[in-house]
């Protein structure tokens, strides 16, 4: 069981996340003291999404295909529209969720990061929440949507939107320092 400061976290995006929901969630970890890495599809800066038009860069520092699950503690996926559905249909990306799940490490997304879970394969029967606007797509893909800020399922924590960043990042937190999570394969 980490503890948070002594915590290695993983946070994968591309182009398109919602600005927020990747720099909140990386300066509060780094805040706290975990090491965060961000890695991208090509390993090098990504540009966000803010209200209606393009937002600031968020520097990589590593390449997807690069990274081993078995080198972190926790994986987290920024939402905005654009960036999950980019990453959803990447083989290195799925293939990484999968490890970090049959790890039983802590998996963190929020808004319509949820797709990328989907597509893994790793909803299928727990509780989670997203964007209200994909709810239909986790309730399809066998998960019991709950309108929550934050959900967690055995070390799987989802989130809605921006607003509830501050709870979605706390409960990663909880959810590191309780250590890894019994949990079937996917």
């Amino acid at each position: 069981m980490p503890a948070i400061n002594d915590a290695k976290i993983l946070l994968i995006s591309t182009h398109g996340f919602e600005q927020s929901e990747l720099e909140f969630p990386r300066d509060q970890l780094r805040a706290k003291g975990a090491t965060l890495h961000v890695a991208t599809l090509d390993g090098k800066s990504i540009k966000g999404w803010e209200g209606s038009d393009w937002g600031r860069e968020a520097e990589a520092d590593t390449r997807i295909s690069e990274v081993n699950a078995d080198d972190y503690d926790a994986l987290v996926i920024p939402g905005g529209q654009i960036n999950p559905d980019l990453l959803r249909v990447d083989e290195d990306v799925l293939e990484l969720v999968k490890a970090f799940h049959d790890q039983g490490k802590t998996l963190a997304a929020v808004c319509h990061a949820p797709w990328v879970l989907l597509e893994a394969g790793i909803l299928k029967g727990r509780d989670a929440t997203s964007y209200h606007s994909i709810k239909t797509d986790v309730t399809n893909a066998g998960a019991a949507w709950k309108d929550a800020e934050v959900v967690a399922d055995q070390g799987i924590v989802t989130s809605r939107k921006p607003d509830d960043l501050k709870a979605f990042v706390g409960k990663i937190v909880e959810e590191i320092e309780e250590g890894t999570h019994q949990r079937k394969a996917a």
